[in-house]
């Protein structure tokens, strides 16, 4: 696969190593039918989400239940990472650094920029949260770039898709090292990353990824040809990691620690984050003087978080208090997949060069 926006033609990329990795694809080679069959499935991955929320507000799992699903959910995240592996193409990982001012710029709007807004947002709202929503903002803020959103909306908005596969492959490289140590940083005893918990990293996330790369020259075929097998393989695992995390806070009873007031005042502040970060990525991308495609890729990966490795990460970090950690994630990715899906289809308007006679319109470039 090679680039085709201003400034990254030629550039070959990776298929990205996330969930969802053959919507991508498709989504990259196909028309407006396949997109349109792409985001209805991110819709309905989110109707999952809630309803496995539902399923343990409802009928969470306890005692013997409760083990067990904590044991399937750690089996789980380490099958995700290393599908992740299997996936991932090393040769053209390395290729597609060429494109080196878009992917920095996404890079240090991921692992800079957000965990700077964060502290400055969490430390201005904070009395209004309990501690584990604190600390779920300042997580939130150092979670890698999402994969599929950004690329399913880019190919909408008629961006650089191929720019926008390997702007999410490498955050999601750089998240496995830079996430947990940042988290730690930022949030200290909340997310304290001691031998054990290194150990316990090392053991669910890092070493499954490597194993998955070590083997790719004999399972990356068959993983890729049958990405419909382990499409829902993926899936399945994040929302057995919500169910076990949520099923975790019901019998806690973490919920009762949060207001309608402290809610309300969490969802305005993430819509007022995700705001931010889009004027600054939108600025950002115009002085590095990237092309109107590359723009477009770059907005829309600096701009948006991974719930698809957030969750898993957040799950081995946070372990027991997992479940209100979570939340500003999960309402965060509600907010940039609306927010983006409406841009990317006012981006997706003919440039006035291509309509003759038509007049400028404003919002239908990121810049």
């Amino acid at each position: 696969m090679t680039a085709t926006g201003n400034g990254g033609a030629g550039r070959p990329c990776p298929a990205p190593p996330g969930p969802g990795t053959g919507a991508e694809d498709a989504t990259a080679r196909t028309g407006p039918s396949r997109l349109r069959r792409t985001l209805r499935a991110l819709d309905l991955y989110v109707v999952a989400l809630a309803l496995t929320v539902g399923l343990a507000a409802v009928l969470p799992a306890t005692g013997r239940a409760a083990d067990a699903t904590a044991a399937a959910s750690g089996f789980a995240v380490a099958l995700l990472f290393f599908l992740y592996g299997a996936r991932l193409s090393t040769r053209e990982t390395l290729a597609g650094l060429r494109h080196v001012k878009l992917h920095a710029m996404v890079l240090a709007s991921t692992f800079v920029m957000f965990p700077l807004l964060g502290l400055a947002l969490a430390g201005a709202v904070s009395g209004f949260w309990p501690g584990p929503l604190y600390a779920g903002v300042l997580f939130l803020c150092v979670v890698p770039s999402t994969v599929q959103s950004s690329v399913a909306l880019t190919s909408v908005a008629r961006g650089d898709v191929p720019a926008a596969i390997c702007a999410g492959t490498y955050s999601s490289l750089v998240g496995l090292v830079a996430t947990p140590l940042l988290a730690t940083w930022l949030i200290g005893e909340s997310a304290p990353l001691s031998a054990d918990g290194l150990l316990r990293l090392g053991g669910q996330l890092l070493a499954p990824f490597v194993a998955g790369q070590l083997l790719r020259r004999w399972i990356g075929g068959f993983v890729v040809r049958h990405k419909r097998v382990f499409g829902p393989v993926d899936r399945g695992s994040i929302l057995l990691v919500v169910y076990t995390a949520f099923s975790t806070g019901m019998t806690q009873g973490v919920w009762g620690r949060i207001t309608v007031s402290a809610l309300l005042v969490l969802v305005a502040a993430l819509l007022l984050l995700f705001v931010v970060a889009l004027l600054l990525t939108r600025g950002a991308a115009r002085l590095l003087g990237l092309g109107r495609e590359s723009r477009i890729a770059a907005v829309l990966c600096g701009s948006q978080k991974s719930l698809a490795t957030g969750l898993p990460m957040a799950a081995v970090l946070f372990g027991d208090r997992a479940a209100l950690t979570v939340l500003p994630l999960m309402i965060y990715h509600q907010l940039q997949l609306l927010v983006c899906a409406a841009l990317a289809r006012r981006w997706a308007r003919p440039a006035p060069e291509e309509a003759p006679g038509a007049q400028p319109v404003a919002a239908a470039t990121p810049g």
